[in-house]
């Protein structure tokens, strides 16, 4: 099966990239639609989804809405293996990648076909808001909103309640910071300074619509954020985000910024 031409000059591009990138795993940030997500994600954002999911239920329905080709979805699946994705774009046709079964061609803008006890949504095209279908269908939703790119990504009018929310760095930022460290001709002064501007714009929010799973939902984050201080197994990509000054816990810089913002993947509840 032939690709389009649209998976033809990706993959030229991220051959071209292969032949220079300063370290195997940078091509996921930079490709993110190939080789990624469009949010940088460490194994404790999974074990936090997961937490959210089985405080829920111990064998919770989980479905991840706009899923690409599973990324973050893989990982879940090592601790829900019946959780599944849908996909409205053919990605797998573009990209000649061989469709797992898991994961379904479907326009969550139109209707999602089942009741899930987790809905996930990773991504949302601009101008897409697809909510009423993705509330039609759960008691908990888990949202990333990428700042400035996703729009109608809260559920508050759609009446969930937040219930958690944590900051992670986007694509965007690691794309950002990589381009800066390794693969620009800036001095290492000019790069201080950009790098003092650095920000996390990926935002998770945790909601609930069912008062009988506040508790329940805060809880099981507070005992992941617990667990993770001694947490000694992690994905090796997550050394790329630390490399690029965006650790667990780490406070950005303040400089241009007129509010304090929260340390990376720090739990704060309302």
């Amino acid at each position: 099966m032939s690709y389009s031409i649209k998976g033809n000059e990706a993959y030229k591009a991220l051959r071209s990239f292969r032949e220079y990138a300063s370290s195997l795993y940078h091509e996921r940030y930079r490709f993110p639609y190939l080789c990624g997500s469009y949010f940088a994600y460490r194994k404790i954002d999974v074990m936090r989804v997961v937490a959210v999911a089985k405080s829920i239920s111990s064998q919770p329905r989980y479905l991840d809405v706009g899923c690409g080709y599973g990324d973050f979805l893989q990982k879940v699946r090592e601790f829900i293996p019946n959780a599944i994705g849908i996909e409205n774009d053919n990605i797998f046709y573009n990209f000649n990648m061989i469709k797992p079964d898991y994961i379904y061609f479907q326009d969550a803008s139109l209707n999602i076909d089942d009741e899930f006890d987790v809905i996930f949504v990773g991504w949302m095209d601009p101008g897409i808001d697809f909510r009423k279908n993705v509330a039609d269908k759960t008691e908990v939703v888990i949202t990333t909103l990428d700042e400035g790119i996703s729009l109608a990504a809260e559920y508050e009018d759609q009446g969930f309640q937040k219930i958690a929310e944590w900051r992670t760095p986007s694509w965007e930022d690691m794309n950002i910071e990589l381009m800066n460290k390794y693969y620009t001709r800036i001095s290492k002064n000019v790069y201080r300074q950009l790098s003092d501007l650095r920000g996390a714009h990926n935002l998770w929010y945790v909601y609930s619509r069912n008062p009988q799973n506040f508790q329940r939902i805060r809880a099981s984050l507070r005992d992941c954020s617990r667990q993770e201080l001694s947490v000694s197994s992690n994905y090796n990509f997550e050394s790329i985000m630390d490399d690029c000054g965006f650790g667990y816990l780490e406070q950005l810089s303040g400089v241009g910024r007129k509010i304090k913002l929260n340390k990376l993947w720090e739990v704060t509840f309302t």
